[in-house]
């Protein structure tokens, strides 16, 4: 049952009630039964809601006033990256030119979009150091899987069968070692040491000549550089493994260092992240792939070259691994971030990561005053909180997080990286006033002082929500799918 001030759009029908009013037909009716008897055909209309145009509108407009993102508040979900979205970047792919355009146009009726994409490319392959980028990837995860894919099909076109592993550090992504999996690795830990950052003796016992390549985000999921970066490379690069660089935290680094410069081999991008298009639920995503001279071979299938004044499609690539998404990419995506990047210029795009960076140490450094920091070194554009002191007090990091939900704030992201106990992990991107931290701060502290004084308010969050504490467990591993009528 709904919220009674806010019933379902099926508690609103009324039958014969509509919401739309179509012309008279003009040619003579069509009986589909006669047609296709031997396909199956409803033989009820389907039990859909009958409602009024205005029930409608007060519906999902209802819906969108209880929605949360980025327009509406602070979200500083750490490794999301959900800065603000310009508006500039949504008049752009609305353009009629971009946007009634059909992926089965013949090349040559679309050249500027292929420019554009082109252009997108070309501007990736400078920020990231990389020999050659493809667009096609929809998301971080499949840029994760297609990197791999390329660089399994490298091994194996030197013969080299036996590079199973892939080595993930214990503070990666949850997604790295399923890539992996998925691309038919076995994905090997190799342990932080007390900084927070990849252990090089325990790297050097983890790699050997079933290395296929190390996986390894920088900064990493901590919000910390990994300063032995080079040194890593050298101990992959030695053993004959890639590296292969989660640009999820690209972020905190434009225009200062490039993963290239840093010894990669192939690189995944975020442009729904660091390049500012919209996402949440579940997409949309782009997650642009690029790679080194040595891998370029293998890249998915078509890429977009320039030949004097003109773009075309290039599918004579015999070492491709293939397409892995249809179409070239999601256009949308990929031409938001292309203004973004038009938009920020060198100059701009390199101060995004100063005031990331700045950002997240300032707001550190206040937090660090009621929370432990596990680790008390500078952060990048991100850092992770513990929230153990307010645990002994019988306050769990969880338990926070709802509260926040009662200053219409989004949570950071909680219990992660897992060797961070009660981690808190926030991000504040470089989009937030220092108004906007200040506030964040205060908020926390007075929870943190809440935890102490009256541990129950903060138990028993949120309070001031529309729907209450949710029992996630329940609800993750027994869905209700069913619509009951009344």
């Amino acid at each position: 049952m709904a919220d009674k001030n806010f019933p379902l759009l099926f508690e609103r029908s009324k039958e014969g009630r509509t919401s739309y009013s179509l012309p008279e037909l003009e040619i003579d009716a069509f009986d589909l039964e006669e047609e296709l008897e031997d396909v199956y055909i409803r033989k009820e209309p389907p039990k859909l809601p009958e409602v009024s145009e205005l029930d409608i509108i007060r519906h999902y407009t209802g819906l969108a006033s209880r929605n949360y993102g980025v327009d509406s508040g602070f979200y500083p979900l750490g490794s999301c990256t959900m800065k603000y979205n310009p508006k500039i970047n949504e008049d752009i792919a609305r353009l009629e030119g971009f946007s009634h355009i059909h992926p089965y146009q013949d090349p040559n009726t679309v050249q500027g979009a292929l420019e554009m994409l082109y252009d997108l490319q070309e501007s990736l392959k400078e920020i990231t150091g990389m020999h050659e980028v493809s667009l096609q990837s929809a998301a971080g995860a499949q840029g994760e899987w297609t990197a791999l894919m390329m660089i399994r099909a490298f091994h194996e076109a030197n013969g080299d069968y036996n590079r199973t592993k892939v080595i993930v550090p214990d503070s990666a992504h949850g997604t790295n070692p399923a890539s992996a999996a998925v691309a038919g690795f076995e994905a090997v830990t190799v342990k932080s040491n007390e900084e927070g950052l990849v252990d090089l003796d325990d790297l050097r016992r983890v790699v050997g000549v079933d290395t296929a390549a190390l996986m390894l985000t920088n900064p990493n999921t901590l919000g910390l550089f990994e300063k032995d970066i080079l040194e890593m490379a050298e101990i992959i690069h030695d053993a004959g493994g890639k590296l292969y660089y989660d640009g999820a935290n690209l972020n905190a680094i434009m225009g200062y260092v490039r993963p290239g410069d840093m010894g990669f081999d192939a690189v995944h991008l975020n442009l729904h992240k660091t390049f500012t298009g919209p996402h949440g639920g579940g997409g949309p995503g782009s997650g642009p792939v690029g790679v080194s001279e040595e891998l370029a071979a293998y890249l998915p299938k078509p890429l977009i070259m320039k030949e004097k004044d003109s773009f075309r499609f290039d599918y004579d690539r015999p070492q491709s691994i293939g397409r892995i998404k249809p179409f070239y990419g999601n256009f949308g995506i990929n031409l938001r971030a292309y203004t973004y990047i038009r938009t920020m210029g060198a100059e701009g795009l390199k101060k995004v990561s100063e005031y990331a960076v700045l950002n997240a140490n300032y707001m550190m450094r206040q937090l660090e005053k009621v929370f432990q920091l596990p680790y008390p070194q500078h952060c990048k554009h991100e850092f992770v909180l513990s929230g153990s002191i307010q645990k002994k007090l019988g306050v769990r990091t969880l338990d926070m997080a709802k509260r926040l939900l009662d200053f219409d704030i989004h949570p950071p992201t909680i219990y992660f990286p897992l060797n961070v106990e009660e981690g808190m992990m926030i991000e504040p991107t470089e989009t937030e006033s220092k108004e906007t931290l200040d506030s964040f701060i205060d908020i926390m502290t007075r929870i943190a002082k809440e935890a102490e004084e009256d541990p129950e308010t903060v138990q028993e969050a949120p309070h001031h929500t529309i729907v209450k504490r949710m029992d996630e467990a329940t609800a993750a591993r027994k869905p209700i799918l069913r619509y009951e009528e009344s």
